[in-house]
C-alpha cells in the first residue's frame, strides 16, 4: 500500500467501524482491496488481515534520534535498550499503527503482523533496530495481534538477513525468497 515509514503515525482516520487512510493513493489501494474481496469496509473484512504497519524498525532507528540518550562513551546506559523509556518512545514512534491494530481487533477480526527483513540501513542504530522491533512486536501482542516471526528461518549467526533473502541493490527489502518464507508461515497458521 505504500512505503513502511508512512504506516507508523498520522496515516489513518477512523469512519465509523471502517477506516479512512489519509494519503489518496493508499486510500484507493485499500478500497480497491476491499472491492476485490467483495466487502464495503475493514469492519466487514470476513478473512484474517495481515499487516506489517509499525514495524519499519530501521525508520524508527534512525541514529540521529537516539543520539541524546548515549552516554559519552557512545554506548547506551545499562538497560536502557529493554527499559521503559525506549519503549514509551518507540511505542509514541508507532502510536498510529498500534492505534490501527487496537481497533481492527476491536473489531473481532484475526489480525497478523509480519516482522521486518533484518536489514539496517546505513541511517540507522543497529542496537535500536533490534530493539524498537521488539518493542513494537510485544505492543501488537499485548493488543491480541499474532506476530509473524520468522527470523530463525532467515538470518545468519550475526542476526541479520542472510544474503540469498536479500533483495538485490535494496538496502531495506527482502526478496521474493524472503517471501515465500512469510508465505508458508501464514499458511502453516491456517491462512
Amino acid at each position: 500500500m505504500g512505503s513502511g515509514r508512512d504506516f507508523t503515525a498520522g496515516f489513518h482516520d477512523l469512519r465509523g467501524d471502517d477506516v479512512v487512510f489519509r494519503d489518496a493513493e493508499t486510500e484507493s489501494r485499500y478500497r480497491s482491496a476491499l472491492d476485490e474481496l467483495g466487502v464495503p469496509g475493514l469492519d466487514r473484512l470476513t478473512v484474517p488481515l495481515v499487516c506489517t504497519f509499525g514495524f519499519s524498525a530501521h525508520f524508527v532507528a534512525t541514529t540521529e534520534n537516539w543520539r541524546i540518550y548515549r552516554t559519552r562513551d557512545g554506548g547506551f546506559p545499562p538497560g536502557f535498550l529493554g527499559g521503559p523509556l525506549f519503549d514509551a518512545l518507540v511505542r509514541a514512534a508507532v502510536r498510529d499503527a498500534l492505534a490501527f491494530y487496537a481497533h481492527a481487533r476491536g473489531l473481532g477480526l484475526r489480525v497478523l503482523a509480519v516482522m521486518p527483513p533484518q536489514r539496517v540501513p546505513g541511517m540507522s542504530d543497529r542496537e535500536v533496530f533490534m530493539a524498537a522491533q521488539e518493542s513494537v512486536g510485544r505492543a501488537v501482542a499485548e493488543l491480541g495481534v499474532e506476530v509473524v516471526d520468522v527470523r530463525a528461518r532467515t538470518t545468519d549467526a550475526s542476526g541479520l538477513q542472510r544474503p540469498e533473502l536479500c533483495e538485490k541493490d535494496d538496502i531495506i527489502h527482502g526478496n521474493l525468497a524472503f517471501g515465500r518464507i512469510i508465505l508458508a508461515e501464514l499458511l502453516d497458521r491456517g491462512l
